[in-house]
């Protein structure tokens, strides 16, 4: 009689644990994290090159910081907004991931302490602590902004940390009013109408980025927690449907936005021939890519076997959706069009 050995087993057999699909992912995310900041890091030269327009000294770093304050901004906008859609729900899962807003408002106050030093430098990078002149910030408009940004994610962490984490919201609110002000000096045409348009597309961008990210987080906690998938889906039915809005107003007020700086008649034109129009045109493609991925999920949401199916493209959305947070930061550092 032949003797068969027995195979020996397998490292997560003898109960040393192989690699599971959450280190797939998590790799992924890191890579996608690298690639996001590299984007604001290195774009300013590739999109500056053949314009003719001056690269400002380290529009590199500030991109990369500007476009970790509206990662940071979006988290805990999201948190709110998708949290309070998910416990409008009847007979949803009483368990909740656990929230980030606390180290998003860490992160936040990180950049918004860098960029901060960099307005107190006279808009330029700073060689050491001796060149940061902080009582200066109190004397011009952008230092006084850069000021309240830094309280505000200060704020909102003791908030997030406290007892009643919705106080947050006023700290965040008062981000993005100063983020809008910012971005339109006195100096320039219609500053308020600018400075509107602006808090309408930084607040809805924040609410969809920061929201779809938190239902994603909600649902894996759900299935985790063995809830039924029908509260799932109509959690992501509801937010998609939420999200749509937001959509139309971040396209219009982009598209006017757009058009205040570059007319109609020479649109065309500064979309190929300056850094700004280049990046604005790189960031339309992704946002259009994202609408095709959200109209994806909403499809397979209403037509698939299993509703949560709708996640797939959901997270594909998520990755994109952050590319485009990491196109805005570079978008803020690149020099604005002429009017032609």
């Amino acid at each position: 009689m032949t003797l068969i050995r027995p195979t020996p087993p397998s490292a997560g057999a003898r109960g040393r644990p192989g690699p599971g699909p959450g280190t797939g992912r998590a790799v992924a995310v890191l890579a996608l994290v690298a690639l996001a900041a590299l984007i604001p890091l290195l774009g300013p030269s590739p999109a500056l090159r053949g314009t003719g327009e001056a690269q400002a000294p380290g529009s590199g770093g500030i991109a990369l910081l500007r476009a970790v304050l509206f990662a940071a901004l979006a988290v805990p906008l999201g948190e709110l907004f998708a949290g309070r859609l998910a416990r409008s729900l009847p007979g949803a899962a009483p368990a909740a991931p656990r929230g980030w807003s606390v180290p998003a408002a860490v992160v936040g106050f990180g950049a918004a302490l860098g960029l901060a030093s960099v307005v107190a430098t006279g808009n330029l990078v700073p060689g050491g602590l001796a060149d940061i002149d902080v009582g200066g910030l109190y004397a011009t408009r952008d230092g006084k902004l850069a000021l309240l940004e830094v309280n505000a994610f200060l704020v909102a962490g003791l908030c997030a940390a406290s007892g009643r984490p919705g106080t947050r919201v006023w700290p965040l609110a008062a981000v993005v009013v100063a983020e809008a002000l910012r971005a339109h000096p006195p100096t320039e045409q219609s500053p308020l109408l600018g400075s509107g348009l602006t808090l309408l597309h930084l607040t809805c961008a924040s609410l969809w980025v920061g929201g779809l990210l938190h239902v994603l987080r909600v649902l894996a906690r759900w299935r985790g927690a063995g809830a039924d998938a029908g509260a799932g889906a109509a959690l992501l039915g509801r937010y998609a449907r939420v999200a749509a809005g937001l959509l139309a107003v971040i396209t219009a007020t982009g598209v006017c936005s757009s058009l205040r700086r570059m007319p109609a008649g020479s649109l065309l034109g500064q979309l190929t021939d300056t850094a700004y129009g280049r990046v604005l045109l790189a960031k339309v493609l992704l946002v259009a890519a994202v609408a095709a991925l959200a109209l994806w999920a909403r499809i397979r949401l209403g037509r698939a076997p299993d509703p949560l199916a709708a996640c797939t493209p959901a997270r594909a959305e998520v990755a994109v959706l952050g590319v485009v947070v990491a196109v805005s930061g570079l978008l803020t550092a690149l020099p604005v069009p002429i009017r032609w």
